[in-house]
């Protein structure tokens, strides 16, 4: 698989389907793995870096599970190609910051990627459409089985697995789920959810995760820690929270059309118009219209445009995507104009 070829794939987790896929965009699963008797990634210098890489990529292709995949060497790629995976979900901004002697192994629908030598030797990730976090971890565990029986990970009988970063040892779990809560935003009661959330040790991010802002209504929850819990308890309590989360959205959603059924259909329709017609226009404009459009969507207040189409649009207006579609680099108002071409081609009939 070449790098362009993602472009013509639908992401998993972009399909619209899974359970509670009207408020879950996606679940994650991410482990962090480390080889005993290793400098971790941030000590290692060049030579030692790559040999890490070398051999966990070695181990990753003994592992049956992991045949169809395709291993990418970040030291080989630009900036507009690093960017492009960040905009996937399929590497993190850290691992493209410095791209020495990393390297991400990415399967072919999209639902595993394995980041080499970011914060760890190993960032293990799955990735399931829908509010679906047991079968995420499934896949993750038959993964993490398989690459311990070739790899000797850094553990402790007291600790845990030992990561670079302490809030992660223990399991080296981290859950999150991505959810779209517009009407607990335009009720004004997020604030309240979301301090409740801190309070359960539960934290809140952005679209792209640690460091950005909750645009277009989307919210990253995950567990903060790892330590003193098992997998299935960190699943389990996950799974709790955002079912609680899920309600009050739903709660919101319902509050919406019987009190403000017409002011929620007007800002519906207008974010429909406005797409259509728009000759020029931001990503964060659009991210905030293209929300507005999947609630009324969802609310079946829009009927001839479907879920998946504006999932997918979310991620193809963002910047490295459309340079990508161009096949050159584009300046900001080049991609304004082209953002407007993409939409209007994917929504009007």
């Amino acid at each position: 698989m070449k790098l362009d070829d993602l472009l013509s794939h639908s992401s998993e987790w972009l399909k619209g389907s899974g359970p509670n896929s009207d408020i879950v965009i996606s679940s994650r699963i991410r482990l962090a793995r480390n080889i005993m008797a290793r400098f971790f990634p941030h000590w290692a210098d060049k030579t030692q870096g790559d040999e890490t890489a070398g051999i966990i990529y070695q181990a990753i292709q003994k592992v049956e599970y992991l045949k169809r995949n395709t291993y990418f060497k970040l030291s080989e790629m630009d900036n507009v190609d690093k960017q492009f995976l960040v905009e996937r979900h399929l590497m993190s901004r850290e691992q493209a910051s410095k791209p020495n002697s990393k390297a991400v192994v990415i399967d072919d629908d999209e639902i595993i990627s394995i980041m080499i030598n970011e914060e760890d030797h190993l960032r293990l990730q799955v990735m399931k459409s829908g509010f679906d976090l047991l079968d995420a971890w499934e896949i993750m565990n038959r993964i993490d089985d398989a690459l311990s029986k070739e790899l000797s990970f850094a553990f402790s009988s007291e600790y845990g697995y030992l990561t670079a970063c302490p809030t992660n040892t223990g399991t080296g779990m981290r859950g999150s789920v991505m959810l779209h809560l517009p009407a607990l935003v335009m009720l004004r009661t997020i604030d309240k959810v979301l301090s409740a959330i801190a309070k359960l040790s539960f934290t809140t991010r952005g679209l792209y995760g640690e460091g950005t802002q909750a645009i277009g209504n989307f919210f990253q929850i995950s567990n903060q820690i790892s330590l003193g819990h098992n997998e299935d308890e960190i699943i389990s309590n996950i799974n709790g929270l955002i079912r609680q989360v899920i309600e009050h959205e739903e709660t919101a959603r319902g509050v919406l059309l019987k009190q403000q059924k017409t002011l929620l259909e007007d800002r519906v329709w207008r974010s429909l118009g406005i797409l259509k017609n728009s000759f020029i226009i931001s990503s964060q404009e659009t991210t905030e219209l293209l929300s507005m459009l999947r609630l009324g969507i969802d609310l079946n207040i829009i009927k001839d445009t479907d879920r998946r189409t504006v999932n997918e649009l979310f991620i193809l207006i963002q910047p490295a995507h459309l340079q990508k579609l161009e096949s050159k680099k584009l300046n900001s108002q080049e991609r304004d104009i082209k953002r407007a071409s993409l939409i209007r081609s994917k929504l009007i009939k």
